[in-house]
């Protein structure tokens, strides 16, 4: 994910303008530039200078606040940050309120969007009472602090071990145990339970802070972010999910169909035809990868252990450390020789995923990349192992946090965050208000797109794999791999936002929050909890982007615009052949075009960035539908004949009559 402190753009669209208004066509009148108004001594242009100035000194301040309050997990980190939180947003609602004289007034194009920016640069709007605003960002802390610390504990007194959430996703991944996988599940998500009561209070300070800024709630504020209507927003991922969620419905079938197979008819599913959550080796049911070794649809087929040659290449590395040692060492030299190579193998798999990015004309990363990094887990305190991406000053000093394990699925997170990274740096050259994505779901596709480039040909071609020939046993394989993370996806992507445009808008009130979250990941994903979840629990905060405020939309949209990206890339890299063969890597042509986008940030809409990459000003599943065709083909013959669908709440999700409806 990309890290977002409270101050930092949430979407960055501006849904007051046009998209007519905001291209860099000149209007017929722009020969000779209306002179710009000025207030009390200063022009709207001269005042958004001073505003991007501003911004720009106060931004390291804030990250850093954030920055150690997510690697130094302790009273003191999080007090640091919910001030430093406190006094940002305190001066973007001066900022906003002095926005508020130039109004109407003649100014150039990029300052009329500078200001529709201004006031969608949160995604915690705060209250201007400063008694409030202190409890607000004192909340936001202290939630995401619970988040980074939660630990489930179990037994008493010597007896007593206690698991946080990477040991517990652990048991996800390995274990085929259904009451330990259950039991890690239920663990994880009691945790949360103590947030509930702040998350309430919570919603009732950012819905303040948004009805200042003129939102009906702050749902309504987060989908003002996209150069469209908030209602046209929430109607077109309607429409995206419509378009692929007849794949989405047909993996789930085959996937359901494995489990039961797996663990007998009545635990491999829940009443209804919906797959028990603790089951799909994810804690949030967002990616099936960790079932591979249920789903996999020809054993061996084209196999690309990728976490087998990341494991052989940490034994190498261990090895080193160990003989640098010498012979016999104790059991403090051996933890240490561990430690150097965990650091070593993490290193390895960043520099590997730099490549790629180099390869397409981009820079290396900065030395201090290398030296200011979390790449593993610190043994000393607490940390938010959350893989985020950060830009720490608009001018150079980026950073990712993640703790790196040797595995296939940090591997090509790695890719994903860089991919962050490299947009920070190449808008870094734009005023610091256009510094973000076209939209928030452009800054998740950049490195997604380049994860969907990791082809066989790819990973053989830097060693990662043994070269092979792709027949349709292999080529199936390969496409179901990128499904369990892809199409899994998608519905958890949209039914995020789905109950927290609920929540903010009143229509689910805190004493059914976590009804109401299952009831949408029923009717969106498919899935329940094996055991009652009453509201005792508060399951949504299990999740670090609601203790976290991150809207989540932008994931949805991504997993869409990431293919729409990768097919254009591949176009502009003369691929022929199938759309999923394709990889771009060493191509100076695809490099150039998506540098080009890159550099755009949110200088102008959305629709006219996408279009100057792909032709198009509309985001579509079509990449999606046309990459995943052979597989799409392959699960209808494998469950035909089948009961696919599920019931959620009375209706069956696989009939066309009962799409989802637009929460909010």
């Amino acid at each position: 994910m990309k890290h977002r402190h409270l101050l930092l753009p949430l979407a960055l669209g501006a849904g007051l303008l046009s998209l007519s208004a905001c291209k860099k066509e000149p209007a017929p009148e722009a020969a000779a530039p209306a002179p710009a108004a000025v207030q009390g001594g200063e022009s709207a242009d001269a005042f958004v200078a001073r505003i991007n100035a501003e911004y720009k000194a106060a931004f390291p301040e804030i990250t850093s606040a954030q920055w150690l309050s997510s690697t130094y997990i302790n009273d003191d980190s999080q007090r640091i940050a919910a001030k430093a939180n406190e006094r940002a947003l305190a001066q973007l609602n001066v900022w906003i309120e002095e926005a508020k004289k130039f109004e109407g007034q003649p100014m150039s194009e990029d300052s009329k969007r500078a200001l529709a920016l201004l006031k969608l640069m949160t995604s915690m709007p705060a209250p201007k009472d400063p008694a409030k605003l202190s409890e607000l960002t004192t909340i936001a802390a202290r939630m995401e602090g619970a988040y980074g610390a939660g630990s489930y504990c179990t037994g008493e007194g010597a007896a007593k071990t206690c698991r946080q959430l990477g040991e517990l996703e652990d048991v996800l991944r390995s274990s085929r145990d259904y009451d330990a996988q259950l039991d890690a599940w239920q663990g994880w998500h009691s945790t949360a339970a103590p947030m509930r009561q702040d998350y309430a209070r919570f919603v009732e300070l950012v819905n303040e802070g948004a009805a200042e800024l003129g939102y009906a709630d702050t749902g309504v504020m987060w989908r003002s972010g996209y150069d469209m209507a908030p209602d046209a927003f929430a109607a077109e991922t309607d429409r995206l999910w419509d378009q692929v969620r007849p794949l989405y419905e047909q993996l789930h079938c085959y996937t359901r169909d494995r489990l039961q197979q797996a663990y007998g008819v009545e635990k491999g599913q829940v009443a209804g035809g919906l797959i028990p959550a603790h089951l799909t080796g994810n804690m949030w049911q967002q990616d099936w990868g960790n079932l591979w070794d249920m789903l996999e649809p020809y054993k061996g087929a084209g196999s690309l252990d990728i976490t087998g040659a990341l494991e052989k290449q940490y034994q190498q590395d261990l090895g080193a450390a160990l003989y640098k040692r010498g012979q016999g060492a104790d059991a403090k030299a051996r933890f240490e020789a561990e430690r150097e190579a965990q650091l070593a193998v993490a290193k390895q798999m960043t520099e590997r995923a730099q490549d790629f990015y180099v390869s397409l004309g981009m820079p290396k990363l900065p030395e201090s990349y290398w030296q200011k990094t979390q790449f593993i887990k610190p043994l000393d305190r607490d940390v938010v192992c959350h893989a985020s991406a950060w830009d720490m000053n608009m001018e150079g000093d980026v950073r990712t946090k993640m703790c790196i394990k040797p595995n296939e699925e940090d591997f090509t997170t790695i890719y994903h965050e860089l991919g962050h990274i490299y947009y920070d740096l190449a808008y870094n050259v734009q005023p610091p208000l256009f510094q973000n994505g076209a939209n928030d779901g452009f800054h998740e596709a950049i490195g997604d797109t380049i994860v969907l480039a990791m082809t066989p040909k790819y990973l053989a071609s830097i060693g990662m794999v043994q070269g092979q020939a792709q027949g349709q046993e292999a080529l199936i394989n390969a496409q179901m791999r990128m499904a369990l993370a892809k199409v899994a996806f998608l519905p958890f992507g949209l039914m995020i936002d789905r109950w927290r445009w609920g929540v903010f808008d009143g229509s689910i009130a805190p004493d059914r929050y976590n009804q109401a979250w299952w009831e949408l990941k029923a009717r969106y994903q498919g899935v329940a909890p094996a055991t009652p979840r009453g509201e005792a629990f508060f399951d949504p905060g299990a999740k670090y982007h609601v203790p976290g405020n991150t809207p989540y939309t932008r994931y949805f949209l991504s997993h869409i615009l990431q293919f729409q990206f990768y097919k254009s890339l591949c176009e502009a890299a003369g691929q022929t052949g199938p759309l999923y063969e394709c990889t771009f890597y060493g191509n100076a042509e695809a490099g150039r075009k998506f540098q080009a986008m890159l550099a755009k940030g949110a200088s102008q809409p959305w629709q006219a960035t996408l279009k100057e990459l792909t032709g198009s000003e509309q985001i579509d599943g079509g990449a999606v539908l046309e990459y995943f065709a052979p597989l799409q083909e392959w699960l209808k013959q494998q469950n035909e004949g089948k009961s696919c669908g599920w019931q959620a709440g009375g209706t069956t999700a696989a009939t066309p009559t009962a799409a989802p409806e637009t929460q909010g």
